[in-house]
């Protein structure tokens, strides 16, 4: 049966109230770092691939696009296909991969759909407008190539984006009181996290959304034998220093949990890179291709919005520079 509707991988209007407190629009860091909000960079974009002193040529279909609304490309226009409430985009990076590849429309097959989490590749998934199937159904024994982006909202990272910024609120009132507004080193988010033993909340349902991903993962060699499988990571949503936010953040997360909301992402692209290595598919890497690239940028060189987005785009979600880049670093990796 299909299951409630719950919130996409976006913010809702609390949580944007939340995170916007102390925002300003505009340019922040440009770091070159080599690290981002989301891993180490590797030596080659497509890491996980390994070369061959004679390439395979890319697969010309049928091409099945799986995953989030990192995938989706949400609410970028054009919209395209049902339901609505996964709010694909035409222009997303499936569809500009699918194109660079020269797959033909009728052997191209994009079922992403924004909110979802592992659960939804093997199970319906209700939004509003409709419900979508479960995206594994979409695969056939024809299948020749597959991409699946999927994860974060297993770890609840926009859950865990929100809870940071209220526990920096309530702790900047708290601090106000008890110690003059003194918060030097402090990180009220990680410590709300922390379990005591070394492994908190989230590197928890990192792990637990890698053991149902290396569950799809080998459904996905079933239904597809033939298919070559790209697990593609997420984009970095901050820069290698996260202090150089501050223009563009201002006081809404402390520079401390700024660090913790790092280390969450890059457990979260580490899990994929394992699940999809263990399976025989491919990682495809985009913290690395995207370093620079973070929220913190200028609006001519981010690849994902700030929390006060461009008009008429999705906080903390790629904009169509970031889709556009993304498609380049998956296609490259599929022509290896």
């Amino acid at each position: 049966m299909p299951r409630t509707v719950r919130p996409t991988f976006a913010l809702t209007a609390a949580t944007a109230a939340l995170l916007l407190a102390g925002c300003t629009g505009g340019g922040g860091s440009d770091s070159k770092g080599t690290t981002g909000f989301g891993g180490a960079v590797p030596d080659r974009a497509q890491a996980g691939a390994t070369a061959s002193p004679t390439p395979t040529p890319p697969p010309t279909g049928p091409y099945v696009a799986l995953g989030d609304s990192y995938t989706a490309g949400m609410k970028l226009p054009p919209q395209a296909g049902g339901p609505d409430g996964c709010y694909r985009s035409g222009a997303n990076y499936p569809s500009l991969v699918a194109k660079g590849l020269s797959i033909a429309a009728g052997q191209f097959k994009d079922v992403s759909c924004s909110g979802a989490r592992t659960e939804d590749l093997t199970g319906p998934q209700k939004v509003p407008g409709g419900t979508n199937p479960a995206q594994l159904d979409a695969l056939t024994a024809d299948t020749r190539l597959v991409t699946l982006g999927i994860g974060g909202n297993d770890a609840g990272f926009m859950e865990v984006v929100t809870e940071c910024a209220k526990d920096n609120l309530v702790d900047i009132l708290k601090g106000v009181i008890t110690d003059g507004g003194d918060r030097a080193g402090k990180s009220p988010c990680r410590d709300h996290y922390a379990s005591g033993n070394g492994t908190d909340e989230v590197q928890r349902k990192v792990d637990a959304a890698g053991d149902r991903l290396g569950q799809v993962l080998q459904d996905v060699g079933k239904r597809s034998p033939k298919a070559r499988v790209y697990v593609i990571g997420y984009p970095g949503l901050l820069p290698a220093d996260p202090a150089s936010c501050l223009p563009v953040l201002g006081k809404t997360v402390a520079v401390s949990d700024l660090g913790f909301l790092v280390e969450k992402e890059q457990q979260l692209n580490g899990m994929l890179r394992k699940r999809a290595e263990a399976a025989g598919a491919v990682f495809v890497d985009l913290a690395g291709p995207s370093a620079g690239h973070d929220m913190c940028a200028g609006e001519d060189k981010r690849w994902v919005e700030p929390p006060l987005p461009a008009r008429g785009l999705v906080p903390i979600h790629p904009n169509a520079r970031g889709q556009e880049a993304m498609a380049g670093v998956v296609q490259k990796a599929i022509k290896g």
